[in-house]
């Protein structure tokens, strides 16, 4: 089973949010098909989290996926730099932005021991 395009899945996560009520928007549009794709959650108090995909090896063998907590609760600034980093390396990310007061951005997070 392969993954979703990477387009499809950015539309469908940016919809749930928007039909719960949330400000959720596209940063940044990248390769249709494959590009990565990294969420940046403003919590609304001047603190934003960064979600990345997790690394192949610490995914279970099913299609979803999978993100790691990159960053939680630190000043935007450090997220932006480590985006900007990011796309100088991988043109073809995709940046979605959350505006949500919790913590729970609804994906599915790498399972820490």
């Amino acid at each position: 089973m392969s993954l979703l395009r990477s387009d499809i899945w950015c539309a469908a996560f940016v919809r749930r949010h928007n039909d719960l009520g949330h400000i959720c928007v596209m940063m940044r549009r990248g390769d249709p098909i494959a590009g990565q794709v990294w969420i940046t959650v403003d919590h609304l108090d001047g603190t934003e989290s960064l979600f990345t995909p997790a690394p192949m090896a610490s995914r279970e063998d099913d299609a979803r996926l999978v993100f790691q907590r990159r960053f939680a609760r630190v000043e935007p600034q450090k997220v932006r730099e480590r985006i900007a980093r990011e796309i100088e390396f991988d043109p073809d990310l995709w940046v979605l932005s959350l505006d949500l007061r919790g913590d729970d951005a609804g994906l599915d997070l790498v399972k820490t021991p």
